[in-house]
């Protein structure tokens, strides 16, 4: 996530593409959707401490699907 904009877009975004990855149940996922609906700082923090515990290829295809 370094020059990707961490609004509530594009979190959400990254919530999609991961469902598709990961799966609708998957904890960074559900973190990502979290921060993206509720936009708050703390939610933000969680999604991205989630975010940076995937795979490097799950992070990567799920950049590649939001940067389209």
């Amino acid at each position: 996530m370094d020059d990707t904009k961490l609004d509530r877009e594009t979190l959400g975004k990254l919530a999609k593409a991961l469902a598709f990855i990961c799966g609708a149940e998957h904890a960074a996922t559900l973190a990502l959707k979290q921060a993206a609906d509720s936009g708050t700082k703390q939610d933000a923090k969680k999604a991205h401490s989630a975010f940076l515990k995937l795979k490097p290829g799950q992070r990567a295809a799920a950049l590649a699907m939001i940067s389209g």
